[in-house]
């Protein structure tokens, strides 16, 4: 078979629309999808930016958190609707490098930024003195995509340039290596179980240090509110780990390609749309904040303190 080691070599996605009678409906509830989640995101940003209230920690993670999910799900989902409206379905090289590069950042950074909001509510509740901490997440998400995209997109691809997938993602694009890719899929494959394995390990600690101090709250009224802070954030790790996890940790064997695309649409396309909904229909400060907004829409800003 030959290959092409240029950067002039195209990818072809076969895409999540490559059934007939179900792809207009999933134009239309995957474009509702991210419009939505945009505007979620959004509104979350607005609301912390402007409402003194929400100047804390946890709303400073939080606009981070929809930062991250508006910039990622833009990195996958528009190319995937213009190029169903245009009939094609094609990445040039350097197209699919960079989409690689910016999703491997991004995720890299929401698995850190998700134990760092889990640390977060350990130190506000169990340790309140401690409370106002600056923390970050970027680096390690950087990490990721710095070390791991130069390599997967070093190999020789063949010809053919068919991703059975609807974006670059790595583990769709190496099976188009027309090389032993064997040693870099277990380094790559150590390397993901820590990048899921540090924040994941934080989340458990973090949380099993607050319903220790919980179980130990002699007012009931803290300990339901402990419960319904904590709840939220709770859900978004299971949906955000529990998909990473079957897609990088789980052996290839066990899945399948067409299970793979749906596992990764939830994680990039529905994910996205679910954490600004679960956290503000959960939390008053956010729903105090969005009924206050429209009397503040036309006030000047200034530089915000987190």
């Amino acid at each position: 078979m030959q290959v092409d080691n240029t950067s002039s070599t195209d990818f072809t996605f076969m895409g999540l629309f490559n059934r007939k009678h179900i792809s207009v409906l999933l134009f239309v509830i995957i474009s509702i999808n991210f419009f939505t989640a945009l505007i979620a995101n959004g509104v979350m940003i607005f609301l912390i930016r402007t409402d003194s209230c929400l100047h804390t920690p946890m709303y400073f993670l939080l606009s981070h958190l929809s930062f991250i999910d508006m910039m990622y799900i833009s990195t996958i989902v528009p190319k995937m609707l213009v190029d169903y409206l245009l009939g094609q379905s094609t990445i040039s090289f350097w197209g699919c490098t960079a989409q690689h590069f910016l999703y491997l950042i991004l995720v890299g950074a929401e698995f850190f930024l998700l134990g760092l909001m889990a640390y977060d509510r350990y130190v506000a509740i169990c340790n309140p003195l401690c409370y106002p901490v600056l923390m970050s997440s970027w680096f390690g998400g950087s990490l990721d995509g710095f070390l791991l995209t130069p390599i997967t997109m070093s190999f020789p691809f063949c010809n053919s340039g068919e991703i059975n997938h609807f974006f670059c993602e790595a583990p769709a694009v190496l099976k188009l290596a027309c090389a032993d890719t064997a040693l870099y899929e277990t380094v790559m494959y150590v390397y993901c179980v820590l990048m899921l394995l540090i924040p994941f390990s934080v989340v458990i600690a973090s949380y099993a240090q607050i319903l220790t101090t919980v179980h130990h709250m002699s007012s009931g009224e803290g300990r339901k509110k402990a419960v319904a802070i904590c709840s939220s954030h709770m859900v978004v790790v299971s949906l955000f780990y529990g998909a990473a996890m079957y897609t990088y940790v789980l052996p290839h064997s066990y899945h399948t390609p067409e299970q793979d695309k749906a596992v990764s649409a939830f994680y990039t396309i529905l994910t996205p749309l679910l954490n600004p909904l679960i956290y503000s229909l959960r939390n008053k400060d956010v729903t105090g904040a969005l009924q206050k907004s429209p009397g503040r829409c036309l006030c000047s800003g200034g530089v915000i303190n987190f």
